[in-house]
């Protein structure tokens, strides 16, 4: 059976912000129905890529340009409309109207398998590169500390070779950062650290937020488990596997869409524990860290509190 190639108006009720997920890209923010990223069309260091998730539609504040998916798909791939629509009735399959998307023959691959990863990781390796041990000094993060939990990455992105901080999560996808790229390798997937035999664990939104706790305590003995979730819809999926310990304690960002998660896991069971007060002027740990210029007192104050 040929494949059916969708029509403008179906293409259309993909979901931006999966379609966005899918490609390796993550919001830096969420403001109700505002998804803020750093622009997947160009490089920069603050998000200026909006997506309203309501109306599906986006615009990039340093271009000054909009639009529906397709404006975004041509750009992005350089491409016309007829291509962009090809390449998503071949390879894609995302939440919109399921009786407007074809099914699939019973022994088709499925579009993810038929999918070459947008990201595609060539090499990992230990942090030695001196741009991203200096990236980790601006973010306050020993390289020791770095090491222990990363890797130096080298992956391809649209044809062109780049390098990062990549953290590794369950399934062998990486996170990926360096000063001017922040997005991730396929399977997405959470992290979870098992240090010892605890009946704690410690849940982070981010992994820069875990390299911050580490840096915090100053390499103090593990008396908890680590999860990083890599993504707040990770969250509700988690549960099972946060509930296995008898404490649970959130480091998650204190932006809305951090603190609105933080509110829901509070009223699951009471083994869950709010510890984003010790960091409340601040957005996350790291930016605790960096900002407060933490002295030896301050870690002393956050260790007692852990």
């Amino acid at each position: 059976m040929a494949t059916r190639f969708l029509d403008p108006k179906e293409v259309k009720q993909i979901d931006i912000v999966e379609y966005l997920e899918k490609l390796g890209y993550q919001p830096e923010k969420i403001r109700n129905n505002d998804y803020w990223y750093l622009s997947p069309l160009r490089d920069e260091k603050e998000a200026s890529f909006k997506v309203n998730r309501k109306l599906n539609l986006w615009y990039d504040h340093g271009l000054g340009k909009g639009g529906s998916i397709i404006d975004f798909g041509m750009l992005y791939y350089k491409c016309s409309i007829p291509a962009f629509i090809q390449k998503l009735s071949q390879s894609f399959s995302f939440h919109c109207n399921p009786k407007l998307l074809q099914q699939p023959e019973a022994n088709a691959p499925q579009p993810d398998e038929a999918l070459e990863p947008v990201i595609k990781v060539i090499a990992a390796k230990p942090i030695t590169n001196p741009i991203l041990c200096r990236y980790l000094s601006e973010r306050k993060i020993p390289v020791a500390v770095a090491k222990k939990y990363c890797k130096e990455v080298y992956f391809e992105l649209r044809g062109r070779r780049n390098f990062a901080i990549g953290f590794e999560n369950n399934s062998g996808g990486f996170e990926l950062r360096n000063s001017l790229f922040k997005g991730s390798s396929s399977p997405k997937d959470v992290t979870l650290i098992n240090t010892s035999a605890s009946n704690e664990v410690s849940v982070f939104e981010g992994f820069f937020s875990l390299l911050s706790y580490q840096t915090l305590q100053q390499n103090c003995a593990d008396l908890t488990n680590f999860l990083v979730l890599n993504s707040l819809s990770f969250l509700e999926k988690s549960r099972p596997l946060m509930e296995q310990h008898d404490k649970i304690n959130l480091y998650l960002d204190r932006d809305e869409a951090g603190m609105k998660n933080t509110q829901t896991a509070l009223k699951w069971d009471k083994k869950y524990i709010d510890k984003s007060h010790l960091y409340k002027s601040c957005k996350d740990l790291n930016e605790y860290l960096v900002n407060k210029s933490v002295d030896q007192t301050r870690q002393n104050r956050f260790k007692r509190h852990l």
